[in-house]
């Protein structure tokens, strides 16, 4: 059943933040998007992100956070960082401090300006890379400072928290958008749609995701 609130979706064009738009639009009676312009690595995830909203027909903000950039050096924002996983419990070099607490801040006074009460973001924390602004904790601290500091009651909704790459896929397919999510989305840092380079750690997680999705529908035909 449909509420009759609004809701925003924090909304990168990629696998996860696609399929949370997908679900948004099931669930609410009025969606909006925004994107988040942070000079990242690609400006393609930004034009995907509004060929998506076109497509789906939700109004489409783009906001500029260019001082993210300047602020947090890593390999989202720099070509000349090599994109690559932690080692030795380091965070991966595409970690962007305060990324998630600036985004989800910012898609919150959005909210409170379209009259909206609701704000939907892609984050997981079971295939999350170890960032810590993906963890439940977190989401659940911001919110409540969010509603302390608007003195209001915002929801964070994260639908694909508890999900691993292949329950998200499942999702996306019981929405009726598994296809569209695998051709339309950009969820490679070298910035190729679709199935991605195959080669960069996104790709590698959206592929193991998507085999082991596929393979699991398969024995249970």
């Amino acid at each position: 059943m449909k509420s009759n609130n609004k809701a925003v979706v924090v909304f990168s064009g990629g696998q996860d933040s696609t399929t949370c738009l997908f679900w948004a639009l099931n669930k609410f009676d009025h969606v909006e998007v925004v994107t988040f312009d942070y000079n990242q690595r690609h400006n393609e995830e930004i034009e995907v992100a509004k060929e998506i909203a076109g497509d789906m027909d939700v109004r489409h903000h783009v906001l500029d956070m260019s001082l993210l950039n300047q602020l947090a050096p890593n390999a989202l924002t720099r070509d000349d960082i090599e994109v690559k996983d932690g080692e030795d419990g380091e965070l991966p070099s595409t970690f962007v401090p305060g990324r998630n607490l600036l985004f989800l801040s910012f898609a919150t006074i959005l909210a409170r300006q379209i009259g909206a009460k609701h704000i939907v973001t892609g984050v997981c924390e079971t295939d999350f890379s170890g960032y810590p602004d993906c963890r439940d904790v977190f989401i659940k601290s911001l919110n409540v400072t969010l509603n302390l500091s608007m003195d209001d009651e915002f929801v964070l909704h994260t639908p694909l928290m508890w999900l691993d790459k292949a329950q998200t896929w499942q999702m996306a397919d019981q929405l009726d958008a598994f296809d569209y999510v695998r051709e339309k989305t950009l969820t490679c840092y070298n910035g190729v749609r679709g199935d991605g380079c195959g080669e960069c750690p996104a790709c590698h997680l959206r592929k193991n995701g998507l085999e082991t999705y596929l393979a699991q529908k398969e024995v249970t035909k």
